[in-house]
């Protein structure tokens, strides 16, 4: 009814793609290594969220217009590397906190674990135009609810990845529950999450729209 077809093969695409090792999946292991299965699963539903910011805007159009506008896209793009890029920062000089911190601090880090997981998400262009890309070819050119259809498709795709995510967490935390103890193993960590949110940023920076 709403002209999505070829189901089967979007959802096996969808699958394909979120197991794909990418910096989603570093961000889960590395929050997950640090903070254990709260801030992995924290870390991925954050991940989600900025996810359908993008899902949103390819049902409205916005995605298009950041295609269409150079302007609109350099914007967005200076805007997701900064953020990037400081986020980076502020890991490579952060201290290592080991398990025993009090609960209202360790709230504190998962709303920023996630609220992290949400901004680096929905502030990168490259991610919009994946699914200005990507959805469209499931999706009948006279479907009359094409907007519905992409929010319906953007949904499996974004709970597939949530659910893989999650598995990611588990894993991640019980393989590093001992390691996590570590002030010297919990500061690698910061440091390498940091590196690689600067680098995903100088990327971004980079990015060209096509």
């Amino acid at each position: 009814m709403l002209g999505i077809h070829e189901i089967w093969l979007f959802v096996l695409s969808g699958v394909l793609l979120n197991i794909t090792p990418g910096p989603d999946t570093v961000y889960v292991i590395g929050r997950s290594m640090q903070m254990g299965w709260r801030g992995g699963a924290a870390a991925a539903f954050g991940i989600s969220c900025g996810c359908f910011f993008h899902v949103a805007g390819a049902a409205i159009g916005l995605s298009a217009l950041l295609m269409a506008s150079s302007t609109a896209f350099g914007v967005l793009k200076l805007v997701g590397a900064a953020y990037l890029v400081l986020t980076g920062l502020q890991m490579l000089w952060s201290r290592p906190q080991l398990l025993a911190v009090k609960d209202e601090a360790e709230r504190s880090s998962l709303r920023r674990v996630f609220l992290q997981g949400v901004f680096t998400n929905a502030l990168n262009p490259k991610v919009a135009l994946f699914f200005l890309a990507f959805l469209p070819q499931f999706v009948a050119a006279d479907a009359p609810h094409k907007p519905l259809a992409f929010l319906t498709l953007g949904l499996i795709f974004i709970c597939t990845g949530t659910l893989w995510c999650l598995v990611l967490a588990a894993f991640a935390a019980k393989a590093a529950h001992r390691l996590r103890r570590s002030e010297g193993v919990i500061a690698w960590v910061n440091r390498t999450l940091g590196g690689l949110f600067i680098y995903l940023g100088i990327r971004v920076a980079m990015l060209e729209a096509r």
